[in-house]
């Protein structure tokens, strides 16, 4: 049985607070998540001060005049607080992992032992980022949102040609919430079928239902963002789950992947036993005397403990009967 790498996304909804990203640890590790990701930057050199909030941003903040650098620089944990989370995770026992978003980020957390690289939506067209990521030596999980196939290829491309060796991409569809006419869970298959790599889905709906879809269609990775209280104030808390919600629905998944099985058409040891009383059995449909050449006339199919299976009718058919039946025996 394949598992599923649930990873919860803890990203910004820590709201700049050490203590909350401790929570959220908590929380992600309560839920049954495999991992708990953040987003590592320094503010200054991922952004320019003129650069205005996505729509998204300025419709879950209500705040249309806040530049983005404003409240990137909110939202801004330093990395001798990541130290700290990297410690905190290692020691309730969940894996850390957080998204870097220049080659000093991604050094940063590779020193503190991340053991794969996680390169988000916005750096998709990055391609010295991409270059040096791939380069890195570790597994790599690539996310797609905002982007065309033709791009998707690009990165994934030049990913393997830096010397990366693992490589899962990731469908997503950047907008929070993202409403479900534009999921299009299809397209998860597609990057999987064109470039022959193991797929996954970043999800930005609201519900389990996406999340859980997206395992049974062969996600072998599922991120999903993960708030302490989605009424809080945050440019994701809006299309976050709560840790109750997120709980639900890492159990909905780990029974999809049991019910998934290893593809073998085969009877289960439950059906084995069951069968035996439903399966039909060939009985007489009337009195049958011996010597008599059986028809199909004098046969009759029904649920029996005994006798030949429905599947030997046509060896019946035509013999001889070797005794005297009477009516429902079975032959």
């Amino acid at each position: 049985m394949t598992k599923t790498l649930i990873i919860a996304e803890a990203g910004v909804n820590h709201n700049g607070r050490l203590e909350m990203a401790f929570q959220l640890c908590d929380a992600a590790k309560a839920a049954g998540a495999d991992a708990v990701k953040f987003q590592t930057w320094v503010t200054e050199k991922i952004v320019t001060a003129d650069t205005r909030m996505a729509g998204y941003q300025q419709r879950n903040l209500g705040k249309e005049e806040l530049s983005q650098y404003s409240m990137l620089k909110s939202l801004e944990l330093s990395y001798p607080q990541f130290a700290e989370i990297k410690r905190y995770c290692d020691s309730i026992g969940i894996m850390f992992l957080s998204t870097g978003d220049n080659p000093e980020d991604l050094d940063f957390l590779l020193e503190l032992g991340m053991t794969m690289v996680k390169l988000g939506s916005g750096d998709l067209t990055n391609i010295p980022l991409l270059r040096y990521a791939g380069r890195c030596g570790k597994p790599v999980l690539l996310s797609t949102g905002m982007s065309s196939m033709k791009e998707v290829k690009r990165a994934y491309e030049e990913l393997k040609k830096a010397g990366c060796r693992e490589i899962t991409v990731l469908h997503c569809t950047t907008n929070y919430p993202c409403p479900p006419d534009e999921v299009n869970l299809r397209a998860m298959l597609t990057i999987g079928r064109e470039l022959g790599c193991p797929v996954g889905y970043s999800d930005h709906t609201l519900g389990t239902e996406v999340p859980v879809a997206a395992v049974a269609m062969g996600a072998t990775v599922l991120e999903k963002h993960l708030t302490l209280d989605r009424t809080l104030e945050g440019p994701d808390h809006p299309a976050s789950m709560e840790p109750q919600e997120f709980a639900l629905m890492v159990r909905q998944i780990r029974n999809i992947e049991l019910a998934l099985g290893d593809g073998v058409k085969r009877p289960n040891r439950s059906e084995e036993a069951i069968s035996a009383s439903v399966f039909k059995k060939i009985v007489a449909a009337c009195p049958i005397t011996e010597g008599t050449v059986i028809t199909e006339s004098m046969l009759a199919l029904k649920r029996s403990p005994r006798g030949r299976g429905a599947e030997e009718w046509d060896q019946v058919v035509g013999t001889v009967a070797h005794k005297d039946y009477k009516k429902d025996e079975a032959l």
